[in-house]
This record gives structure tokens, sequence and C-alpha cells, in this order.
């Protein structure tokens, strides 16, 4: 019965990306363009661990890494983002999850050309490759057009770039808005800063920033603003914590690993 509360969206990425899906209008949401890299450095990797939550009891469930290089695309220069995602071996026989996720980035606009997504989990498996056209504003998906707005962003790419937003020009409560294509669909969607607080995780405590998505209902996670997303507050701004209520138990995902970032990690109070 638990298994099928873990439908076809994805159980262990996914929940890494859907911290950026949220609820919004079409109001304001080009504030989410023009955005200068300082974040993304070529060669970065970022290893999390997922774990489970079901009375009181809190299980390792598997782990994800995200991974950054330079790289061409189509003759523009680019990053090549990666994200894999698993299940321990002792947890495949709940669900078993094999995910990996890709996108192309324009460096100059920070802006997706392309986005690929590879998941098998629970028996389901599902591939997709959408191709971006920012001056036409189109994507094209399964061998069909759809058209989008401006500086619209893939799941991966929206956290890469998201990871690039200056919090300190927002008052707490804000929200910072955004568009999203996802499952040939476009989501006007929105962050909200909620201010500055220490943060205890498994690799040690932090002076991190807090921000909260409103997440659509219809997946493993309730709708509403219950999760809750640290980022380092510094000039990297890698996640550090998400923590989140799911249809039965909770998750959280912290960051246990880091390599070649852009900058000295000086959020960083004490390690573990």
């Amino acid at each position: 019965m638990m298994l099928k509360l873990f439908n076809k969206k994805a159980f262990m990425l996914y929940f890494l990306f859907v911290c950026l899906i949220a609820s919004s209008s079409l109001h304001a949401q080009n504030t989410f363009c023009g955005i200068e890299n300082k974040a993304i450095n070529p060669g970065e990797k970022l290893t999390f661990k997922v774990y489970y939550n079901v009375s009181a009891l809190w299980v390792g469930a598997g782990e994800a890494i995200f991974t950054t290089r330079e790289t061409k695309y189509e003759g523009r220069d680019a990053y090549h983002i990666v994200g894999t995602g698993s299940t321990y071996k002792s947890y495949d026989w709940f669900f078993k999850v094999r995910d990996r996720y890709e996108t192309y980035i324009d460096k100059e606009r920070l802006l997706p050309l392309r986005f690929l997504r590879d998941v098998n989990e629970g028996g389901y498996s599902f591939t997709n490759d959408v191709r971006f056209d920012h001056n036409l504003n189109k994507a094209k998906s399964k061998g069909k057009e759809f058209k989008t707005p401006a500086c619209v962003q893939d799941v991966l790419s929206a956290i890469y770039y998201a990871r690039n937003i200056d919090y300190s020009k927002y008052k707490v409560g804000s929200r910072i808005p955004f568009s999203l294509f996802l499952d040939d669909e476009v989501f006007f969607l929105h962050i909200r800063y909620l201010g500055k607080e220490k943060i205890k995780t498994k690799y040690g405590t932090f002076n991190a920033i807090k921000i909260a998505p409103l997440l659509i209902e219809g997946t493993i996670f309730k709708g509403g603003d219950e999760m809750m997303v640290w980022v380092s507050d510094d000039e990297n701004k890698i996640p550090l914590r998400v923590d989140s209520p799911i249809l039965v138990g909770s998750i959280k995902v912290d960051m246990i690993a880091y390599e070649n970032l852009a900058f000295p990690l000086t959020s960083l109070i004490n390690k573990r």
C-alpha cells in the first residue's frame, strides 16, 4: 500500500528539485531574468543523503550527487550539470530508485538549452528530452512544440539559477517568482524568502538562508508551504538541508560532501 504513495513523480531527485516548485501568478515572473553567474563552478560536486522518517525513526534511504563541468553545446559555451540519485541496495526492496537528470545551461544567460531525464523508480521508467529556443520562446519535447515565457527554466537549471539570487535585496516573507517547464507544461512559481538562521546538519553547523516553496499537490508531497530549504549563507549558496512532510512520514535531505566550490564555505561554523 505504501508503495502506491510514491507515484510516477520522482522520489529522490524530484524531492530535491521540487523544493523550487511553487504556485504563483504570472505577475512579475520576469524578475528571474538576467542574473549574473557567481556560484556555478566547473568541477563542482555536491553529495546529499536522503533520510526517510516514520514513527520517529530516521532511515538513510539513498544518495543524490550533482556534478558540473564546462562544455560546448551547439557552438555555445555551456555548463553541463548532471544529477543522479539512487536508493541504497538495502532500501531497494521497498522502493528502488535509479535516476539521472541533465541540463545544458548557456553560460552567458544562465538559461537551459537542453534538459534530459531518465528515471527508473519502483518499476516505473520514464525518459524526456527537451530543447529550448529562448530567442523564439519555445520548447520542443516528444516531437511537439510548446510556447514558453521569457527566461523559462527546467527543474535542474532552476536550482543553479536560484543559487545566484542576492537574498539581501529581499525582505523576510518576499516572494521571488520564476517560470518553469516541466512535463510539457509551464508553471509560474515562486520562492519565499524566510530570513537567516543557524542550522545543524549531518555535516556540521552553518549560517544559512532559509526559503520555502508552496508545493503543488498531487505528488508524494502535501500542498502548502511546509517544506523548508536551507542554503549556505555565503557566495556559494549550496543547499544544506531540505526538510518536508510527505503523505506518510517525512523526508530530510542533508549535504554530506562537496568538492571544488567557487568560493570558500565561510558559512560553516563547525564541522561534525
